[in-house]
């Protein structure tokens, strides 16, 4: 990760440690940066650039931002308004646009916000692209064999302009349509739109699958974006399937590019389950490509047990569903994602997509006749206990031999029965200390010793 983007983008408070600034300078350093390497192969045409934001107040600020510094490097900003993230992936690739740029911070609180950066594949933006970006920003930018203290603006005719392109969105929708394999007709299905960007797409989706859809948090008013909503506060949609007596209810996040689902009885089905339960579907007819689901670190040990049992293999990556898709992209995998709700479908999307991970639960559902809760039962999810410990020096903290010999022992008690995981976080002063058990008491026992031993080596703040 560098200075100013993580593993999901430019993410900060807004007008705080994310700017309007910071948004016009990465806008001057994309428009440039496309049409220099247009330039090179002899095209003189503008460079084609996407935006797409989610519901929070401060989105606009951000694209009106982007797009005065696209058009002063020359560069046309199209603008597909109000949209999930996943769809700004697809009109990328689908509509070859030099890259792409999401206004969103997912599911933090409304007075946060993002830049995501997309390529022209449709895939989380190259990180040398991101380090020349961050480059710039700093004020020390070398590329194309000369260092550049500020870019040059485009004059006259070249200067950009801006195009309303809320077709691709509309397209967007009528793809997902078209993945409908079943019709959803006789089944009732509760929406969480988080009051963010899904709220004027998925029941389009879902009405014109046949669904009798139910919505809920679809009234944003810039300020309430992920408030008590969507997939990070479900308990309002739990509650809201079994009063309604909802066959199966999915909860999204503010930029839509994640989802949990409830089955009809009000549990939640969370990523591991859906990447139980789909990866099983594929299975049982031979879609499962290289036998593999991928998943991360943070998955429950019980997925790995539910797997082990039905003979699906699976891989772990880093934490990030760019990581995911990664491995996925390298190895012909189809299926991956997160516990979190980032589930990727290879074959249909490049990142990770809510409202299409819905529509691939309800075609389970469909196909196999069955309620969520029967799909989900194999899958025993074992008890976990994580807690995240303030330290000095997170690298100083894992690398100290007594942590490590203190990981080890836990691991060895726990054998085959569970796991132990000691991970950084990566973006604040943290050790996250994890233990799955087949009993929480162990869980608790293993985590307090390891923390037990941070606190005595003088690491924790």
């Amino acid at each position: 990760m560098g200075k100013y983007f993580g593993t999901d983008g430019f993410r900060g408070t807004a007008n705080e440690n994310l700017t309007a600034d910071h948004a016009f300078k990465v806008g001057r350093f994309l428009g440039w940066y496309y049409k220099e390497l247009k330039k090179q192969k002899g095209d003189s045409s503008a460079p084609r650039i996407l935006i797409g934001k989610d519901t929070r107040r401060s989105s606009y600020m951000f694209e009106y931002s982007l797009v005065g510094g696209l058009t002063a490097s020359g560069a046309d900003a199209y603008l597909l308004h109000v949209t999930t993230t996943p769809s700004v992936a697809y009109i990328s690739r689908v509509d070859s646009f030099d890259c792409g740029i999401m206004i969103s911070a997912s599911h933090n609180p409304y007075y946060d916000n993002g830049l995501k950066l997309i390529n022209g594949k449709g895939e989380k933006m190259e990180d040398d692209v991101i380090d020349l970006v961050e480059a710039y920003l700093d004020g020390e930018l070398r590329a194309f064999g000369q260092e550049w203290k500020e870019l040059p603006f485009a004059h006259d005719a070249e200067i950009g302009r801006t195009v309303d392109y809320v077709s691709g969105r509309n397209r967007y929708i009528g793809y997902l349509i078209s993945l409908g394999v079943y019709s959803f007709r006789g089944k009732k299905v509760g929406l969480d739109c988080a009051n963010g960007a899904s709220w004027n797409i998925a029941r389009a989706v879902f009405d014109a699958l046949g669904a009798e859809t139910y919505v809920i948090n679809a009234e944003p008013d810039g300020t309430n974006i992920n408030m008590n909503a969507g997939s990070t506060h479900i308990d309002g949609l739990r509650k809201f399937v079994v009063e309604n007596g909802l066959d199966a209810g999915f909860a999204y996040d503010g930029d839509a590019d994640r989802c949990l689902c409830v089955d009809e009885k009000g549990n939640v089905i969370s990523g591991d389950h859906i990447l139980y339960i789909y990866g099983r579907y594929m299975k049982e007819r031979g879609k499962l490509l290289a036998n593999t689901v991928v998943t991360t670190v943070m998955s429950n040990f019980g997925l790995y047990k539910a797997f082990d049992e039905i003979g699906v293999g699976y891989a772990k990556t880093a934490v990030g569903d760019k990581y995911v898709y990664e491995y996925m992209k390298e190895n012909g995998c189809r299926l991956g994602g997160e516990q979190s709700g980032h589930i990727i479908f290879s074959k249909y999307a490049s990142t990770g997509d809510g409202i299409l991970t819905s529509l691939k639960i309800m075609e389970v559902i469909m196909a196999r006749e069955k309620p969520l809760s029967e799909l989900a039962a194999p899958f025993t999810v074992y008890p976990q206990v994580l807690e995240n410990v303030r330290v000095k020096d997170k690298t100083a903290a894992q690398s100290d031999p007594d942590v490590k010999a203190a990981v080890e022992k836990a691991a060895s008690e726990l054998g085959t029965s569970g796991r132990i995981l000691v991970r950084e976080s990566g973006t604040e002063p943290l050790v996250r200390v994890m233990a799955e058990a087949e009993n929480e008491d162990i869980c608790h026992t293993c985590v307090n010793e390891i923390i037990d031993v941070l606190k005595r080596k003088g690491h924790t703040i």
